[in-house]
């Protein structure tokens, strides 16, 4: 698809294709259930987590790297990524709504990541693996004595922690921990590593230092991307395609209130994400403008870069202007206060108001998303 303007206003504004153990290869397009059918007794394990405060965004970038280790371990023998649930994200603030241990499913389509990675939901590890145990637990970290400006290079180390643990030993000597909000998880063994380079640089580590079925890489923000950019980088970012619910709540919402469906607007998609050939800058996009507006903590962190409202609505009204639209869809973190002054000086703009079922169906991150996706059909 054609890149679609879509405006942020500050205020807040490989190598192909890896073999498999068995001789098989997996490659974008063949469904996980291809090369792994079968092999779950064999299978390896890799599951991980990050920095309880980061976001949304953040997260799903962690993915993409992980993805490329998984890629890289697919080469040797038969891995499977188990996806880490949701839960407990800062910017989801809304009231007596449940929201931890919610699975990808949720969020995003699964079949369109295993045509990249095998995945499967963490629930399904705990059933094909005998139980909510994970073998080995690796706490990445920084190196102690830090680098050197001009003599940086790829290494992993197992080192004492830095920091204190965010897991404690139980009477029986299992570890317990945050564990996405399954509190009857428990780990066998935990240890730190101390990682400075990509992703794949752990994977050595993996095959040969450790016989554990299951592993989990904490804090795996820690790790870099292999190949920022590349192909594979591209393939696994495209193969995370939204989940279809969502995606129709944002389409019907589009058609009813923004006079926009991909038909008219010119927008190709397939569900088959691999087999989506679009040539860039064909899309005409939707009759509307979509606006970003970033309030709360943004505006605490940006004092000095971030406008009034007075200030955003100028700049909206002068982008309608110049793009010759009459609609603009605004999705925004604002507080009620906010949000009734932002109407007052912006009448005609236009926002996504889950009732309180559809916020308890999607939960703030599923609201989110259809925020993001209708903002992304947008002409400018």
């Amino acid at each position: 698809m054609a890149t679609l303007s879509f405006v942020f206003l500050l205020l807040g504004a490989v190598s192909w294709p890896p073999a498999s153990a068995s001789g098989q290869e997996f490659w974008p397009g063949q469904s996980a259930a291809d090369i792994l059918s079968g092999a779950a007794s064999r299978r390896r394990y890799l599951l991980y987590d990050v920095n309880p405060p980061e976001g949304f965004n953040l997260r799903r970038d962690v993915y993409i790297r992980i993805a490329s280790l998984l890629k890289t371990l697919l080469k040797t023998e038969e891995w499977v990524l188990v996806l880490p649930p949701w839960g407990r994200l800062y910017h989801w603030q809304s009231p007596d709504i449940h929201q931890v241990r919610i699975p990808w499913s949720e969020f995003f389509d699964l079949p369109s990541l295993n045509k990249n990675i095998p995945v499967i939901e963490y629930e399904q590890f705990i059933a094909e693996s005998g139980g909510p145990f994970i073998d080995q637990v690796y706490v990445l970290q920084s190196y102690a004595e830090g680098w050197k400006e001009g003599t940086w290079e790829e290494k992993v180390d197992e080192r004492p922690c830095i920091d204190q643990l965010l897991y404690s030993q139980d009477k029986h000597e299992y570890y317990r921990g945050w564990f996405w909000g399954y509190e009857e998880t428990r780990g066998l063994n935990v240890s730190c590593l101390s990682v400075q380079g990509s992703a794949s640089i752990v994977a050595p580590l993996l095959l040969r230092n450790t016989s554990a079925r299951s592993v989990m890489l904490d804090r795996a923000e820690n790790l870099l991307h292999d190949h920022y950019g590349g192909k594979e980088y591209w393939d696994t970012r495209r193969s995370m395609v939204f989940a279809r619910h969502l995606r129709e709540v944002g389409d019907e919402f589009r058609s009813r209130h923004l006079n926009s469906t991909d038909d008219a607007d010119g927008i190709p998609f397939q569900e088959d994400w691999t087999k989506m050939k679009v040539k860039l800058g064909s899309a005409l996009g939707g009759p509307y403008l979509g606006v970003h507006l970033r309030r709360k903590d943004f505006i605490w962190g940006h004092r000095q870069d971030v406008p009034s409202l007075e200030g955003a609505v100028r700049k909206i009204r002068s982008l309608m202007k110049t793009h010759r639209l009459d609609k603009v869809f605004v999705a925004t973190d604002a507080v009620r206060k906010e949000y009734e002054e932002l109407k007052k000086l912006l009448p005609e703009m236009v926002r996504f108001e889950p009732t309180w079922e559809e916020l308890e169906l999607y939960k703030d991150g599923g609201v989110a998303i259809i925020d993001q996706w209708i903002c992304a059909h947008a002409s400018s």
